[in-house]
This record gives C-alpha cells, structure tokens and sequence, in this order.
C-alpha cells in the first residue's frame, strides 16, 4: 500500500460522520420528556404529603391488570344523572368532546337519568347545608347495571355534591376501576352555582377529573413523574394547580394501550383549547406538537 495514499485520520473521520449520521432519531416520547414540569416538593395538605405512593415505571404499567379498549368495547359514556341547567348541560357537551380528543376513542352522552333514581337513603344534608348523594350508591346501585356492553368506561356525572362515606365531607371523583364506571359531580367546581363568569373553570376542573379518573380505569396510577392530570389531588387549589396535560410517561402509557396517532390527537386538543381560550393548555399542547415537526 502507498502510504501517500493512506491517511489513517481520514478514515477515522470518514467512520465518525458515518456513524453520526446513523444516529437514532429520538421518538416522540422522548422527545415531549423535554416539556414535562418536575414535580415540587409536596406542600402539607397536599395529596403527595399525606399519602405515600409507589412510583408506576412502564414496566409496571404493562404487567398491571387493567381496562384495554379494543373492538366491540371502545366506547366512552358520559350518563347525566340530575336536573341539569343550559349551562351544566353545555359543559357536560364539551367534556365529552375534550375527552373524545384526550382518548381518541369514540365518546357518547347517555339520556339523562332524573334524581329519583336515587333513593332517600342515599341522600343527605351536608355541614353547608346543601343536599350531597352518597357516590358508592350512584356507582353500584345505578352505573354498574347501566354500562352499555360496548362501552370501555362508564362515567356518571351529577350536579349534586358527592360523598363516599359518612365521615368524610365531599369527593370530587369515585371510580371502580376494574369495572370501568365512576362518578364525578358539577357541585365544587363550580361553587354550586355555575355561571358565565365560571364556567371556563369549571369545566377545566370537569375535563382534568374526568380524564384522570377514566385514566385510572385504563391502569394508570397516580404520576410521581412530573406535574400531570394523573397526579393526586385532595383540594381544588391543587387540581387547578396540575395540568391538564398527561406528561410523558403516562402518555407513553396510555399510547401503548390505545394506539392512537400522536399527531392526530395534540391537533384535536389544540383545536379544542383554541375553541375554549383555555390559553394555558394550548400553549402545552402546542409545545409538544413541536415535538413532532
């Protein structure tokens, strides 16, 4: 060989651009793990100070027992239980829309269901005196037998307050997961008295505890990853202080359950935080549908 010929820095440099250019793409997941927010450290009150929780790896979320929709059960159901006004009945509409895009699954409202379904028994007056319904009532004695054979989850919504035994106050969400169906109520979100001037929060508070808890009918615990609609919560302060937005893990989670497109899904969110002038949300939403381009 001519040594004038070879010049082994050349070939060192011809392997490196070689390799560099071989380089994996990062995947979506990955890349979207740039946009999740760490978790603060928890504050007294908060669910993450009272309660103490094992983190949920990947790993752990795939060998869990769980709902995994597929065909002939792939249905969300919304079921109104309730009077409800113009109002509550526009933000049920649009929680069945957002959670449509949330889930890329199909998403139906059931008739409504009156209150004299539920028997005396399960009612009571509360401290503030306004009348709650004992929400394992709702769940077992009104849901459980109502849930469509093509439905994966069954979501009942009330506009009266929930509690899930007597000495407990309220709840905002009550759920069997195993069975898919749960329940949540208007009541707190609103104040008790929804309005114009409200409504945008409200329904924020509807679409993060509706989503988390169907969340959890799917097998995902609550996030210890970053902040995130799957992270606990004991008082409205803290709901309102999480996202709306699944953070990477737990959307890595749920896409290997239901194979939706990402793309597809950031843009019909993006389109319905637009709609809403949810601001915040969409500007998540937009970040990581950078994170496709």
């Amino acid at each position: 060989m001519n040594p004038a010929k070879y010049n082994p820095a050349l070939y060192i440099l011809f392997f490196i651009v070689l390799f560099s250019c071989q380089k994996k793409e990062k995947s979506y997941i990955e890349t979207i793990a740039l946009n999740d927010v760490k978790l603060s450290q928890p504050q007294p009150g908060s669910w993450r100070y009272n309660h103490e929780e094992k983190f949920q790896r990947f790993e752990d979320f795939q060998q869990s027992r769980k709902i995994i929709p597929g065909p002939g059960r792939n249905i969300i159901y919304l079921q109104p239980v309730g009077t409800f006004n113009e109002l509550q009945q526009k933000e049920i509409q649009l929680t069945r829309e957002y959670l449509k895009a949330y889930y890329q699954l199909e998403t139906k409202i059931l008739p409504v269901l009156p209150n004299s379904v539920i028997h005396q028994t399960a009612k009571r007056t509360s401290k503030e005196g306004h009348e709650q319904v004992l929400a394992s009532y709702v769940l077992d004695s009104i849901l459980m037998k109502r849930k469509p054979k093509d439905g994966a989850v069954l979501m009942g919504i009330t506009e009266r307050d929930l509690y899930p035994r007597p000495e407990w106050n309220y709840v905002f969400g009550f759920a069997s997961y195993e069975d898919g169906v749960g329940v949540t109520s208007l009541y707190r979100f609103a104040n008790g008295h929804l309005t114009e001037s409200n409504f945008n929060e409200s329904l924020l508070r509807l679409m993060k505890i509706s989503s988390h808890e169907i969340g959890h009918m799917f097998g995902i615990s609550h996030c210890l990853n970053a902040n995130c609609v799957m992270n606990g919560t004991n008082t409205l302060s803290e709901t309102d202080f999480h996202f709306a937005r699944a953070c990477s893990l737990c959307q890595q989670k749920l896409n290997s359950s239901i194979r939706y497109d990402h793309k597809k899904r950031l843009t019909a969110l993006k389109t319905f935080f637009e709609k809403q002038h949810l601001n915040t949300e969409l500007a998540r939403a937009e970040k990581d549908l950078k994170g496709l381009e």
